[in-house]
């Protein structure tokens, strides 16, 4: 069965990451979330490396609830720096905590935050024709003005190359190579 590049030849985690989840719409408020925050801690890592670090991470952070995330204090913030199962970075573990709340302010304004982050799409998939991975772009013209207006709304780790990253993992894009198995599984979904 072909994959894309990176899944070929891949951890069994990577590659039912691939199989799936990569690339399929989501439109759960609270799977958003999580792909969100997952993208911003990815920031100079490998995927790799959040992936198996992904079920530590469910459990340090109430399963990724803005709600409960939005409530944590300094200790809280503290413990989870002394957590060796996540990336124990101050500035993203904070950045968590900062997003949970501007979500729920992106929640309370547009009814829900798939509302919101699927009008950089006009609400469906982007359907991409790359032939190999090295055509994929690193960022593109709607990662640059969702970064600019999560900026703008209090989110941190969004830049250009981590809201496309997590439009590719959250379906908003379809960039399987069209060589990729997944590729017509997932062309037309919504």
């Amino acid at each position: 069965m072909k994959r894309c590049e990176w899944a070929q030849n891949s951890t069994e985690l990577m590659t039912a990451y691939h199989d799936r989840e990569w690339g399929v719409p989501q439109h759960n408020d609270q799977t958003l979330f999580e792909f969100l925050v997952l993208e911003g801690a990815q920031a100079g890592l490998s995927w790799s490396t959040i992936l198996n670090k992904r079920q530590h991470y469910r459990a340090a952070f109430d399963r990724f609830d803005p709600r409960a995330i939005a409530l944590y204090d300094e200790d809280k913030l503290e413990a989870l720096l002394q957590n060796p199962g996540i990336v124990r970075n101050r500035r993203k573990v904070y950045s968590v905590v900062q997003n949970a709340r501007a979500f729920l302010e992106v929640q309370s304004e547009f009814g829900s935050f798939d509302a919101f982050i699927w009008s950089f799409t006009d609400g469906r998939p982007l359907q991409n024709h790359w032939q190999v991975m090295g055509e994929i772009p690193t960022q593109t013209e709607a990662s640059a003005r969702m970064s600019k207006e999560l900026k703008r709304r209090g989110f941190n780790f969004v830049g250009p190359t981590i809201c496309y990253a997590f439009m590719q993992a959250v379906g908003m894009v379809n960039d399987h190579t069209t060589n990729c198995y997944r590729y017509e599984e997932l062309d037309g979904k919504s």
